[in-house]
């Protein structure tokens, strides 16, 4: 019997281990799990929104992906409050029961922040101060608390306004006054090509253009539930956004050269002519060494939670692709400018972090004075056949300065020749001057984003930072020319500020865009075929010169065909070289086209209708919803999906006047 004991023992503790387990288990399986979608008031899905849910003492954070939704898992049971927070945006928080029977469900709509821009007080705003070095952020554990004065000449409209801001260590503040609910944002003016008949002009020449800025901009208005200014959209860079399946370039080519012919959607009679350009893509062990300067915005138009502090994070996000061959800089500018963190290596990513950290906004805006700071620093650390580049990151509001415009464009221009190009983002809304922020990048021999959200700075600045940073062709330049037995008249789709003169595309002094690796670069032509009335203005027969189409050009099938000049990127003063493609073929059916060709008319028709443009004929916003929905294709990102959210909400937004 004594020897019974034992084993009854053992049978008992394993009993109560198996009913502690049991009660384990059903505790882990009471937890319940949550799922959301975050989106503006116009209903598009907020990428980046940061989602916290609290259920008494228990707390689970994450991040809404690009379509907008989250799922938080390990919640106990019971009543939660989730809260939302996005750059731009007021916040939100929603009550909601959870319970482990079934996944709970919510669905917040974010308001749009009142914009404030930050003005200057012309009787006290002095003289810049002379460009001088910064001194070196100290450690993050070792820092002082910096002074925050408010201006006495400084008013808070609004509980929505931002507090008062602290000085940039080592340059003077200059004393700001209002800050005011107001709309200062520049565009310049764009008016749509016209049709061109082509027996009096059979040629289009116009630069390579591969911004993106214009749909990530417009995507923001119609989040706040707004229709962009007219002048704000620009098509060509609406198609650009997306990514097509363009075959890569032969061994040796700078790109591939791709063309395809449809119907135009929005006008039966006439034809839609697709060219694509596709530069390779680059492995992260191919790319040279890089000397990036960034010259950031700290001025007081920057204090707000969708500009500086998201340029932090969008920096953060670029540190941690950092390799220690690559070389960092970090200039500032508000009243004066300064160097924030000298030339650093990539391996020392935690000084990187500390100096982006120490960051404030405060001040005006002397945006000259800063960017010739960082080409002075950027020549300090030149790269000889790597990737030099200033990286400039503001709102635009370049508001003081003794530099003219031609001055500063002049040295942007100067400092391209020795191989350091200029990249511009642009953050924030209220304020933006878009207008000057795509002429600086054009003559920069760079590319001109905005950045509207955590998601759009990761794929600018690491999805594609070899498109952003790697330009594997420059002055690239294109040139068409139209069978006049085959096309009646043409119009080109966008790039109303790329047009050059025919005698340019031959000239090797003129400047052009570039391209990137992995780039595409995607034009459209709205073709009239032969025999079809031109809707251009009508001028008289030409008595002299009017030259009949040769009989070879009525026999040979041809369209056009498209000419393509480039240079290599590494040489100053380099001769191009030329790649020539022919277009034949007869369109095909608009429901047999793949899917890229009819999403790039979409998006097209989109802008088209963005614009209220004269040439969209008898396009409705159901036309180019159906048209969007239909050419998803396998969208893996959900960027096509979002962009048929942008269609639906523009249809119920009111035109801006």
């Amino acid at each position: 019997m004594r020897r019974g004991r034992p084993t009854k023992l053992f049978e008992l503790i394993v009993i109560l281990a198996v009913v502690f387990g049991i009660r384990a288990a059903s505790r882990a399986d009471a937890l319940a799990s949550l799922q959301g979608t975050v989106r503006s008031a116009a209903g598009i899905a907020i990428a980046g929104a940061s989602v916290s849910v609290s259920c008494g003492s228990t707390t689970r954070s994450t991040t809404a992906d690009s379509s907008g939704a989250f799922t938080i898992t390990g919640l106990p049971e019971g009543s939660c409050t989730v809260t939302v927070t996005a750059a731009g945006f007021a916040n939100a928080a929603s009550k909601v029961a959870v319970s482990a029977k079934a996944v709970a469900t919510v669905r917040l709509a974010l308001a749009p922040r009142v914009p404030v821009v930050t003005k200057t007080d012309p009787r006290v705003v002095n003289k810049p101060e002379p460009a001088r070095d910064m001194p070196r952020p100290m450690p993050r554990e070792e820092s002082k608390p910096m002074l925050r004065k408010r201006s006495p000449m400084t008013v808070s409209p609004s509980p929505m306004a931002p507090p008062p801001v602290a000085q940039i260590a080592g340059a003077r503040q200059q004393p700001m006054v209002l800050d005011t609910p107001s709309n200062t944002e520049a565009y310049a003016r764009i008016d749509d090509n016209p049709f061109f008949r082509t027996a009096t002009a059979p040629l289009s020449t116009f630069s390579s253009d591969v911004d993106t800025a214009s749909y990530s901009n417009l995507r923001r208005f119609l989040r706040d539930g707004k229709r962009p200014p007219k002048d704000a959209v620009r098509i060509e860079e609406m198609v650009n956004y997306f990514k097509y399946e363009y075959p890569q370039p032969a061994k040796g080519e700078p790109f591939s050269i791709s063309t395809d012919i449809g119907p135009a959607p929005w006008n039966a009679k006439h034809q839609l002519v697709r060219i694509g350009l596709k530069a390779p893509s680059i492995d992260d062990a191919q790319v040279p060494a890089r000397n990036l300067v960034f010259l950031l915005d700290v001025s007081g138009s920057m204090n707000a939670p969708n500009k500086l502090p998201l340029l932090k994070q969008a920096m953060g996000l670029l540190v941690e692709t950092l390799r220690p061959q690559d070389t960092v800089s970090i200039t500032v500018y508000a009243g004066a400018s300064g160097i924030a963190l000298p030339p650093t290596s990539g391996r020392d990513k935690d000084k990187i972090r500390q100096a982006i950290f120490a960051l404030e906004a405060g001040g005006s805006t002397n945006g000259a004075a800063g960017i010739q700071l960082a080409y002075e620093v950027a020549e300090r650390s030149l790269v000889k056949n790597g990737i030099n580049r200033v990286i400039l990151c503001t709102d635009g509001d370049f508001n003081v300065g003794p530099t003219s415009e031609g001055e500063l464009t002049r040295l942007i221009e100067k400092e391209r020749e020795r191989g350091i190009f200029l990249t511009v983002l642009g953050f924030g809304m209220g304020n933006l001057k878009d207008s000057t922020m795509e002429k600086l990048a054009n003559r920069g021999n760079g590319n001109y984003g905005y950045i509207d959200s955590i998601f759009e700075a990761r794929k600018i600045l690491v999805k594609e930072a070899g498109a952003t940073l790697v330009t594997v062709a420059k002055d690239v330049k294109l040139q068409i020319e139209f069978n006049p037995a085959m096309v009646a008249g043409y119009r080109l789709i966008g790039y109303e500020n790329r047009i050059m003169r025919h005698e340019d595309f031959n000239d090797d002094k003129k400047d052009a865009g570039d391209i990137g690796a992995g780039h595409a670069v995607t034009a459209l032509y709205e073709i009239v075929p032969a025999g079809i009335d031109v809707p251009s203005a009508k001028v008289d027969d030409l008595k002299y010169g009017a030259k009949p189409a040769s009989a070879a050009a009525a026999s040979s099938g041809e369209l056009m065909t498209v000419k393509v000049r480039y240079k290599a990127p590494t040489q100053a003063g380099a001769t191009s070289k030329l790649l020539s493609r022919i277009v034949k073929g007869a369109p095909g059916e608009l429901a047999k086209m793949s899917a890229d060709f009819r999403w790039t008319a979409a998006i097209a028709g989109f802008g088209m209708m963005l614009r209220d443009s004269p040439h969209r004929s008898n396009l409705t916003w159901k036309q180019v919803e159906n048209l969007a929905e239909g050419a998803l294709g396998s969208d893996a990102e959900g960027y096509r999906k979002q962009a048929l959210e942008m269609i639906r909400a523009a249809a119920k937004t009111p035109s801006t006047p």
